[in-house]
């Protein structure tokens, strides 16, 4: 699964260039460096508008549009890839509403119980990773709409593989537009993009035990291990 990530890109102008959107949708509300991301904390997705990339505001964790309340979200914040076009709880957002969901890192665990050592998964020059998602809107009250998300899954490559048996789709930067598309209705040739990221694309670091609070947030959650700094 993918229960933890970060985007900790300080510059606006950095994300939305390499995200191929304008920076205006960058705002400060909507964004700040994350280094400990949680289900249902808020987020970017990015869409495809027409011809354009739009970057928006939104939870994680997907709630879907006939959803009387948001207690399912913390249980939809990833989507098995394997079954997205059997899933009532997907298949439709599979059908018409792909996004990317971008980070620079995910984190998995080893260990158990009060043990339990965080291993940050990143690329090594430091770029964006495009994780593919799917959104939905839902009407939390009668004038408030708030759109949610949910990773979507695969099975792992062999460096994930001895820690999880699960990671998240990463899109190879040629198939983006063609995922995010919504004209795309071949669900069939979609599934295909839907693979485990070539075996060298990431590199591993062990961080520090601070991650393992969603309290903690800052740049301390990424020192190496040997170096923990305190927990709180």
């Amino acid at each position: 699964m993918c229960g933890r990530f970060t985007l900790t890109y300080a510059e606006r102008e950095r994300l939305a260039e390499e995200l191929g959107v304008k920076v205006e949708e960058i705002n400060d509300a909507d964004y700040r460096p994350r280094y400990n991301i949680a289900p249902t904390d808020p987020h970017l997705i990015v869409r495809l508008r027409l011809e354009d990339r739009e970057a928006l505001p939104a939870k994680w964790g997907l709630v879907n549009s006939w959803a009387k309340d948001a207690k399912r979200a913390a249980a939809q914040i990833n989507a098995r890839a394997e079954t997205l076009a059997s899933s009532s709880a997907f298949r439709d957002a599979f059908a018409k509403r792909r996004c990317v969901v971008p980070a620079d890192g995910f984190y998995e665990w080893t260990g158990a119980g009060t043990d339990r050592r965080p291993i940050w998964f990143h690329r090594p020059d430091g770029r964006l990773i495009l994780f593919a998602g799917l959104y939905e809107s839902w009407r939390a009250t009668p004038d408030n709409w708030q759109r949610t998300f949910t990773i979507i899954t695969t099975e792992p490559n062999h460096l994930v593989s001895p820690i999880h048996d699960r990671m998240p789709v990463i899109l190879d930067d040629e198939d983006v537009d063609r995922w995010l598309d919504p004209r795309e209705e071949d669900t069939e040739a979609l599934k295909q993009l839907l693979a485990p990221c070539p075996d060298d694309l990431l590199v591993t670091r062990a961080v520090s035990q601070r991650v393992n609070s969603v309290r903690n947030d800052d740049p301390a959650c990424l020192q190496p291990a040997e170096t923990n700094v305190p927990l709180l």
